[in-house]
């Protein structure tokens, strides 16, 4: 599919996707898994949310976009120089809390409320503290990750990981599971119980 045939982009999407090229970031998320995570977003209404990765925030203005008013969001990252410019992108957005952490600390020291949607875009929530990050999803929530399929900038190695994971996500039975050959591959899960 040609990608300038996709509608309804975030107002900010081209502010973000300037800056990107602006300061060199070579790691944007794939357009279509945000048109998807704006979807699933929208279909939560004032639902809680979590993006593990923040990066320039690509993925951030699809899933604001889906929101309704009363929903929210933390967005977390360990880059400071990354927060700091998307945290000045949504600075007007009382929905959104931008937040420059280590994602391993801040999701084994989180005591708030489960999310009725998790983007695992980074490796804590994916590929480490993956129980606990499920453990936050609710039931009926939903648990997304990409970049599935190999990617041409993956380390020796990495492919084992994903590989792992993936058996791991498809042998729990508290989620229903779905593998998608689309996009930059995609895991789309629900807790059921």
């Amino acid at each position: 599919m040609d990608q300038t045939l996709i509608r309804n982009k975030p107002r900010i999407h081209p502010v973000i996707a300037a800056k990107s090229s602006k300061i060199g970031f070579t790691m944007p998320s794939d357009i279509y898994v945000g048109t998807l995570l704006k979807t699933l977003v929208s279909s939560k209404p004032c639902g809680n949310f979590l993006e593990l990765g923040t990066g320039i925030g690509l993925s951030l203005s699809w899933m604001v976009d889906g929101m309704d008013d009363c929903g929210s969001i933390v967005s977390l990252d360990n880059d400071p120089k990354l927060t700091e410019i998307v945290s000045q992108l949504f600075s007007l957005d009382s929905r959104v809390n931008i937040l420059c952490q280590d994602g391993s600390t801040w999701i084994k020291n989180y005591t708030g409320d489960q999310f009725d949607l998790i983007f695992a875009d980074a490796w804590p929530g994916k590929y480490s503290e993956l129980d606990a990050t499920l453990d936050l999803v609710k039931i009926g929530g939903i648990y997304l990750i990409d970049d599935m399929d190999e990617q041409p900038n993956w380390p020796d190695g990495h492919a084992e990981k994903a590989e792992l994971l993936v058996k791991t996500l498809e042998a729990r039975e508290d989620f229903c599971l779905t593998k998608m050959n689309w996009s930059t591959g995609i895991i789309l899960m629900t807790r059921i119980k």
